[in-house]
């Protein structure tokens, strides 16, 4: 396929959220998967409380930022499961989800992309600041063309004025638009919205039993280069 544009989700997409869970189960022996995971859940969860109950598309009142929803989440679940959050270990865990590890191929397919001619962006729920700590500390910003932060909408995914920030920056024909996710949810929302989607299924879970299917999917990132038009290549 032809595409002008190639719109990446970041969390779980680009860097590993669960990979927070090696530092977790350091500081709670036994319980780090447990947190990894109970974490994630409830910082969407956050996310879909807010922009639920004001889907206002110039924005919910009830916004809060996403490392603010991190933060929040973390102490929740803590909470739930009982473990006793010091000052320490609190700050050792945001500084290291400040800094989540990318998956392995993350760099050398949105690199293999670039070569061709394609734009690439990021669309995230995270907000510009931890996008930046994040796209910096693994070297990804040189191969981005653009970070975009739903932070502009102050709505998070799946609302359609959320993957419309894809559109404001580049006003290009939504057929001409691929975009890439681990989270099934988010295939499904901009699935609704118009564009193409590829699933990175790592997990290899069955897809969601609402919702259309992506057009595409593969076990990791590096099977979207299967469906681009490389004839776009541009000498090196």
């Amino acid at each position: 396929m032809r595409y002008q544009l190639i719109a990446f989700d970041a969390y779980g997409t680009l860097f590993d959220v669960y990979s927070i869970g090696t530092l977790a189960e350091k500081l709670f022996p036994g319980q780090g998967k447990a947190l990894s995971l109970l974490w994630r859940d409830k910082q969407l969860e956050y996310t879909r409380l807010i922009s639920l109950a004001d889907p206002n598309p110039l924005g919910s009142q009830h916004y809060q930022s996403f490392w603010d929803l991190t933060i929040a989440a973390l102490h929740f679940s803590c909470a739930q499961l009982k473990l006793d959050l010091s000052p320490e270990n609190e700050s050792a865990l945001l500084k290291q989800y400040a800094q989540l590890d990318s998956f392995p191929e993350s760099a050398a397919v949105l690199e293999k992309i670039k070569a061709t001619g394609i734009k690439t962006c990021v669309l995230s729920n995270g907000n510009h600041q931890m996008l930046s700590w994040a796209n910096q500390s693994s070297g990804l910003d040189q191969f981005l063309d653009r970070v975009i932060s739903i932070e502009e909408a102050h709505q998070f995914k799946i609302t359609p004025s959320s993957y419309q920030l894809v559109l404001n920056h580049y006003p290009i024909p939504k057929d001409q638009i691929l975009f890439v996710s681990c989270n099934a949810w988010d295939i499904i929302g901009a699935n609704w919205f118009g564009f193409d989607t590829y699933w990175v299924n790592r997990y290899q879970f069955p897809f969601e039993e609402i919702g259309k299917k992506p057009k595409y999917s593969g076990s990791n990132l590096n099977g979207i280069l299967n469906y681009l038009d490389t004839s776009q290549s541009t000498p090196q």
